[in-house]
């Protein structure tokens, strides 16, 4: 009897555990669009953009390639690459020239948006309901960089000291970032059937 009723209380609180999952994904939205206006984060995504087939046209240099000393055929981008915490000017000349600024901006103004439409999904269902939906779109793309970009998966570097664990399955920093994205489109498919939900019990009324 006394379970029964902690279990009724704690389903009267469910609106509360939907409306956290909001404020968590409007949290995560906000704080990674807003740092797409930093130089840093907007080359750390060069390598996710650049690969892919539906977001590379956003860069002029997107597809070109040149040769290395070496005679290993490599991605432009790879050789312009700030790293963290650094700042070379000629690399940032060649992300201004390739575009990788401008499309950072407006790909971080989207993100916010959608943040800010699923938070407001507490109040306007209507609203809700597009974020959650674009939430899990959103999420089926960045899901789709495990496919198309190279550097989600640990490089063979070659030598007497690389390691056998390379390639798939062996996901790099740059893969479990990206994996971790499955949460955020299953929160995205949660709360567009929430914000769906109240918006037809009217009409059933």
């Amino acid at each position: 009897m006394k379970n029964s009723r902690l279990y009724h209380q704690l389903l009267q609180w469910d609106t509360y555990f939907f409306n956290f999952l909001r404020i968590s994904i409007f949290i995560v939205m906000a704080w990674i669009g807003g740092l797409k206006a930093f130089h840093y984060e907007a080359d750390g995504i060069v390598p996710f953009v650049a690969n892919s087939p539906l977001m590379s046209f956003f860069y002029k240099n997107a597809d070109h390639k040149v040769i290395k000393e070496d005679k290993k055929r490599v991605a432009e981008y790879t050789l312009y690459k700030n790293p963290e915490g650094k700042v070379v000017q000629k690399n940032i000349d060649w992300h201004q020239e390739n575009g990788t600024y401008a499309f950072s901006y407006g790909l971080g103004t989207m993100i916010v948006v959608i943040g800010v439409m699923v938070l407001l999904g507490i109040w306007f269902p209507k609203i809700g309901t597009i974020g959650g939906a674009l939430t899990f779109l959103m999420s089926l793309v960045t899901l789709s960089f495990l496919v198309t970009t190279p550097e989600v998966y640990v490089p063979n570097l070659g030598g007497d000291y690389a390691t056998p664990q390379y390639g798939f399955p062996y996901l790099s920093g740059a893969g479990r970032l990206v994996l971790k994205d499955i949460i955020m489109m299953a929160g995205g498919l949660v709360l567009f059937s929430d914000s769906l939900k109240k918006l037809v019990r009217p009409l059933d009324q």
